[in-house]
């Protein structure tokens, strides 16, 4: 049995180190989506965050600026949820 993310808090801070990004609109968005979020993501919502978090900056930007869709390896129903929120933030 794996603990879950939120019970785990060496899981949390490799998720916020995941989030560093090179590209600082990136950094803006998803600092600030975790600063609000972190403590309430579902471990659904912390696997959505990590494939998003394996994508190019470029990539990213596009998805989180509505400028793209999630495709092929990240199109899921909970990765496309997730970026409603992200958006959002």
């Amino acid at each position: 049995m794996s603990i879950s993310h939120q019970s785990d808090p060496a899981k949390r801070a490799r998720l916020r180190w995941r989030a560093r990004r090179g590209l600082l609109e990136n950094d803006l968005i998803v600092s600030r989506f975790l600063d609000a979020h972190e403590t309430a993501l579902t471990d659904e919502e912390v696997d959505a965050f990590s494939r998003l978090m394996e994508l190019a900056d470029g990539d990213l930007m596009d998805l989180l600026l509505a400028r793209k869709e999630p495709e092929a390896e990240i199109d899921f129903p909970h990765v496309r949820a997730l970026l409603v929120r992200l958006r959002a933030a």
